[in-house]
């Protein structure tokens, strides 16, 4: 690994520079031609967002480190090419969208609302291979690369894939911001961000009284004021996706009209991941020259000093709303792990804004061989979180989860009460389980309950 010295200086870096350096958790084509021939088409494709609208995430970033807003980031843990569809689009947005209102009528905060979503194709694996029987496979690595049937045909790292999730992704956005810019957001009609299938669960219930308690407050503050309020009937909505597969981000990576400099314009936010985050790595060698607000995931073998240096190499000018620093430790961890991060990073002067993500420092195997996650634990680590931030003096503005509009199966516990004898019912993941509604409602009331704390 390079020392932080041996870096090139900010001035060398270049759109494909990160090929000098090491880089894990990349797809290896067979037809290096191929290959090329996709990548060079998917250079010349539209970006699928603006530098304006990146550098509106970036405003908002910066108001949740100072304590004037709250984020809230969360979708499927990899996307699936299948489900691009305006049920499966709708159903996640609508969970957030009732998630933030949560937050917004309880916690007085103004919420960031960011999914994981329109472009989360791509996962890292912690074996190249994974076998079946007598059968011994390449892993699958998200829709970006191959495919999830334990196929030899199907999993095969098909360059093609590239511009599939591209194109999965324009259509995605686009219905997104249809639906975010228009009356489906409106705060006055929040019955259309209800899902069927959830009419009767007790997060429901509480919900649905909320909603009374707000249209009483929107028909008061409209019966006294004059002037309409425009903010009330549509929502910012940004997307996010770990910048993993790096010819992919370093193709949408593209420099701006305005001559700000490098966006990667394939995201809003994309993120760096616990696996590809090392200071002499071609991820970080590639993120550390485009000017869009990052997440960088930190987890419970991190060290403070690494991750000091590592958001200075990311941020040297400390530019407000540029790093979101997301721990993921694991519940019963967090005590002892994050004071010593949050005490680097507050010493350095460094500004960041910290974002719990409870979800993947949480991974257990049930008896079934089902990969899942206790609700108990990733509310633990939640709350703990809180409190650590709370006893040293820093603050914890944002949550990171893996979630569903779907009624899966997929992690225990909860309001109702999900056994192992249950996952088998709608588990639907092909990577890591998420949340379901009762779930992430039951996480959004109680993130109301810890920002009020004081």
């Amino acid at each position: 690994m390079l020392s932080p010295s041996e870096l090139p200086s900010r001035s060398e870096w270049r759109v494909d520079s990160w090929k000098e350096f090491p880089a894990k958790q990349q797809p290896t084509y067979l037809d290096s031609a191929e290959f090329q021939k996709v990548f060079s088409r998917l250079c010349t494709l539209p970006p699928l967002v603006s530098s304006w609208e990146v550098d509106k995430l970036r405003e908002q970033i910066a108001l949740a480190q100072d304590g004037s807003a709250w984020l809230l980031q969360g979708g499927d843990c990899a996307e699936s090419f299948d489900e691009c569809t305006s049920a499966s689009i709708a159903s996640k947005l609508k969970v957030l969208l009732q998630m933030s209102l949560v937050l917004i009528f309880g916690a007085k905060q103004r919420i960031v609302r960011v999914g994981r979503i329109a472009g989360q194709y791509a996962k890292p694996r912690s074996s190249d291979t994974e076998t079946q029987g007598e059968t011994t496979l390449p892993s699958y690595r998200g829709d970006l690369i191959n495919s999830a049937a334990f196929d030899a045909a199907q999993r095969k790292n098909d360059p093609w894939l590239m511009l599939r999730g591209y194109e999965r992704s324009a259509l995605t956005l686009n219905f997104i911001r249809s639906l975010s810019e228009g009356g489906f957001a409106d705060l006055h009609h929040p019955e259309y961000w209800n899902l069927d299938f959830v009419a009767d669960s007790p997060e429901c219930e509480r919900y649905q009284k909320m909603v009374a308690s707000l249209r009483d407050a929107l028909d008061f503050i409209e019966t006294i004021s004059t002037n309409p309020f425009p903010e009330l009937r549509r929502v910012d909505f940004f997307t996010s996706h770990e910048a993993l597969h790096l010819p992919y981000e370093e193709a949408l990576t593209r420099e701006s009209v305005r001559g700000t400099g490098w966006y990667n314009l394939g995201t809003h936010f994309p993120w760096i991941g616990e696996r590809t985050r090392e200071i002499g790595g071609a991820h970080i060698e590639l993120l550390r020259g485009i000017r869009n607000p990052m997440g960088v995931k930190v987890g419970p073998t991190a060290d403070p000093d690494e991750i000091v240096e590592l958001v200075r190499l990311l941020n040297p000018d400390n530019m407000p709303g540029r790093i979101t620093l997301i721990h993921r430790i694991g519940n019963g961890k967090v005590e002892q792990t994050l004071p010593n991060l949050i005490e680097a990073v507050a010493a350095s002067g460094q500004q960041v804004l910290w974002v719990c993500d409870p979800m993947h420092g949480n991974t257990v195997s049930a008896k079934s061989g089902h990969k899942t996650r206790k609700f108990d634990d990733v509310l633990g680590e939640l709350r703990s979180a809180f409190a650590v931030h709370r006893e040293c003096h820093s603050r914890l503005g944002g949550v990171h989860l893996e979630l569903t509009g779907e009624n899966v199966t997929e992690c225990l516990g909860g309001a109702t009460g999900l056994s192992e004898d249950d996952l088998h019912t709608a588990y639907n993941t092909t990577c890591d389980p998420r949340l379901n509604y009762e779930q992430a409602m039951e996480i959004a009331f109680s993130i109301t309950n810890e920002i009020l704390k004081p």
